[in-house]
């Protein structure tokens, strides 16, 4: 007996348990969008690559900098040969140098020299590297915020499948009910022999067919829940629920189609990222045909060396202008010009090609949206007519002027015109956001 009732306990605390490590929040898309930004891995990719966008920038401008480099070594050495052809001090002829320098002793040597150089002229070679590097590191930040349109849009159509599927278990959870007591009435009719017992099989069969709606509804709203939780970095267990306002206002007037390609030519970024490599294709072939320059440059240095019994040099500090030119340039650097004109021109291709695509993609999504809107109108206006229709069926049901076939169907019409009207305004507010996206709106109306 003790053990049935520790079994019972534990049926009763463990769902408990697990209802209460389910966290319920509630979520508005604002918030989705902020959390879907910060957790988004896509995101965090960008910034290392403007990071190393701008450490490329850095670097080049640290070439304008003086080249300074330290060198030594010291040597042991074996019995070398050591041949000074000069005089040494005191000596009075070759033949006493020669027997002189014969017996030094030679068993180490050392040095060090330490060089400066500042580059004065470089064939443009420097400033064509910065400029490229800064043009290159303004189009990672302009990928990065199409990366971020794309994750927002890719949040609100997210979002928009959550409401929808949550909009789906409401509105069949109301029509179960109601269904449940038309059979619940049937029943009463039935035994009392007033309807048809194929009637209320009718009336069942129904029950069950929204029952089974139900439960696909509720499962497409855990798969969205879990699908939205790993896109925002919550929980998979977390319980969302949507703020449905915020959804619904993500719409906003429509402008004229050559409007919305006017802001798309002047404001998307991957036209912007383009035309920012474009430039930087140019300061590439600038860079190439700098070899066809001599290069220029302040030098300076210092050297010091010591070798017992033989040398000692110190103070040995030099300064000058260095110089250097390779004629083979001339016939060797055609190639990598011919490479840097080669990119600019595949830039250009794409970036008519581009253009293109964004006309095209404006154009379809401003149907989209417009498409959406009617959309709205006519399902609005079915709900009213499905109400309206039900009411009328209804009372002919009720004065036998109607059988119960038409009396269900019109219950069924009346469901499938709120869930298409539910639906069609998350997709007025999804096809709205696109077009924003489109035209390079998006990211600065959500933020």
């Amino acid at each position: 007996m003790k053990a049935n009732k520790f079994a019972l306990l534990l049926g009763i605390l463990i769902p408990l348990a697990f209802a209460t490590h389910a966290q319920e929040r509630s979520l508005s898309l604002q918030e989705a969008i902020e959390l879907s930004l910060t957790n988004n891995k896509q995101i965090k990719l960008n910034a290392a690559r403007i990071d190393e966008a701008t450490a490329k920038l850095k670097g080049a401008r640290e070439n304008r900098l003086p080249e300074f480099s330290i060198s030594g070594a010291y040597m042991r050495l074996n019995q070398p040969t050591v041949d000074l052809k000069m005089n040494l001090a005191g000596s009075g002829s070759s033949d006493t140098a020669a027997r002189s320098s014969s017996s030094v002793e030679v068993k180490e040597a050392m040095y060090g020299i330490a060089n400066l150089s500042l580059p004065l002229f470089a064939g443009f070679k420097i400033q064509a590297g910065i400029e490229s590097a800064k043009y290159l590191a303004a189009a990672a930040k302009l990928d990065a915020e199409v990366n971020r349109e794309e994750v927002i849009q890719n949040t609100i159509s997210a979002y928009s499948n959550l409401y929808k599927a949550g909009q789906a278990v409401q509105l069949v959870q109301e029509n179960l009910k109601s269904s449940k007591q038309r059979v619940a009435d049937f029943s009463n009719l039935e035994k009392n022999g007033l309807l048809a017992r194929n009637d209320l099989l009718k009336a069942q069969l129904q029950e069950s067919n929204i029952e089974l709606s139900l439960l696909d509804a509720e499962s497409n709203v855990k798969i969205a829940t879990v699908n939205m939780n790993l896109m925002l970095g919550l929980p998979e267990e977390t319980l969302l629920t949507t703020d449905n306002s915020s959804l619904i206002s993500q719409q906003g007037d429509i402008k004229t189609l050559a409007d919305w390609e006017t802001d798309a030519l002047q404001y998307r970024k991957d036209i912007a990222a383009l035309a920012s490599r474009e430039k930087a294709a140019h300061a590439g072939i600038r860079y190439a045909k700098s070899d066809y320059y001599p290069s220029l440059a302040l030098t300076g240095g210092y050297i010091a060396a010591y070798v017992p019994n033989v040398i000692t040099i110190s103070n040995a500090v030099n300064a000058g202008v260095g110089f250097k030119y390779a004629p083979s340039s001339l016939w060797k650097n055609g190639s990598k010009v011919a490479e840097a004109k080669s990119r600019l021109l595949q830039i250009q291709i794409n970036q008519s090609s581009l253009d293109d695509q964004v006309r095209m993609q404006i154009n379809q999504n401003y149907q989209n949206y417009v498409l959406s809107l009617r959309k709205i109108e006519v399902y609005n206006k079915a709900v009213a007519q499905a109400a309206e229709n039900y009411r009328i069926t209804k009372n002919k049901y009720d004065n036998s002027l109607a059988n119960t076939t038409d009396l269900l169907d019109a219950d069924v019409a009346q469901l499938q015109a709120k869930l298409n009207y539910a639906y069609s305004k998350a997709d007025a507010a999804v096809a709205y956001n696109k077009l924003l996206q489109t035209a390079g709106l998006l990211n600065s109306t959500s933020k």
